[in-house]
């Protein structure tokens, strides 16, 4: 999801019955941040940003203290080079939180979804042109079938669908340039923020001293801005936890979980329109995602042949 900040990887042969609950609770916490957001959609969603960014820092603190991570955050600091690197990575998460905060609060959270469906084809797609990686046939129709409700899109409204395309790219840049930062994930996460908190900070500080900010317009609005941290961080000790207990491939199929969440809460809670354009991409994109994943699970299980053959 757009919303994590790093990608562990699974460290277990098989699945465990903690790591599935620990993924199905993340995965839908993710999916049902929309409602939390909702709550403060009233503020100006650059305002918002900015207290999510600085109030991730005491709970992210938490988390890295808790796993005694906190010398690796101090060794990337006091290197000008991860630094800058981890700068270029919070540009784009900062993108990708902003962009979606800015759906829920304006009646898109359908194309927020839509955008985090396409999230793993446009991954996959970011990987072959830039790491060019090989690409199998079913992956290379999942990414045509995606181009298409995209097209589709395009045509019927005049314009290119803003939300659903900037969500996978920032977050899909933000993935690749991840790569590059010899940090750990939830280091990496601290250190993402703490450079984002920078300019944040001087924001929320400067809204404040000119009246037009609202963490202190009243106890409610101040608790659910300062809540914007937890409900950040939180997830991603979750997450970090039950990757370690699943393997990539279940991981990759319950990454689906978020957005149908999403869609849901659009549809049936938020009464936000579904146009037929819309549903005939989301019918393309869902139909790449079922070819997308059937692809991916035949190639692990002729890697597994393999290895069982070569044992």
């Amino acid at each position: 999801m757009a919303d994590q900040a790093a990608t562990p990887s699974a460290s277990v042969g098989e699945d465990t019955p903690k790591g599935f609950a620990l993924a199905l609770t993340v995965y839908l916490m993710w999916g049902i941040l929309p409602i939390y957001l909702k709550l403060v959609a009233d503020l100006p969603p650059l305002e918002v940003l900015a207290h999510r960014i600085v109030w991730s820092i005491p709970f992210s603190a938490v988390i890295v203290a808790a796993a005694r991570q906190g010398g690796e955050v101090r060794a990337a600091l006091k290197k000008p080079r991860v630094v800058v690197m981890a700068g270029f990575c919070a540009l784009f998460i900062s993108l990708n939180w902003g962009t979606y905060i800015w759906a829920v609060s304006n009646q898109h959270t359908v194309d927020a979804a839509l955008g985090y469906f396409i999230n793993p084809l446009f991954s996959i797609a970011l990987a072959a042109v830039v790491l060019r990686e090989k690409l199998a046939r079913g992956q290379i129709a999942a990414i045509a079938l995606a181009a298409i409700a995209v097209a589709i899109l395009t045509i019927e409204t005049g314009r290119l669908p803003l939300v659903a395309l900037v969500l996978p790219f920032s977050w899909g840049i933000y993935a690749l340039l991840r790569r590059t930062v010899p940090v750990g994930g939830n280091p990496g996460f601290m250190l993402e923020v703490l450079i984002m908190a920078l300019p944040a900070l001087a924001y929320i500080v400067w809204l404040e001293a000119t009246g037009a900010g609202h963490l202190f317009s009243s106890p409610r609005t101040a608790l659910l801005l300062v809540g914007c941290g937890a409900v950040t961080a939180i997830p991603l000790m979750i997450y970090a936890n039950a990757a370690k207990l699943l393997r990539l491939s279940t991981i990759g199929i319950m990454q689906y979980i978020a957005p149908s969440a999403i869609f849901l809460v659009a549809i049936f809670i938020f009464r936000e329109p579904l146009q037929a354009s819309k549903l005939a991409a989301f019918a393309l994109i869902w139909t790449a995602l079922v070819v997308y994943t059937w692809s991916m699970l035949k190639a692990r299980r002729r890697l597994r042949m393999a290895s069982v053959k070569a044992g």
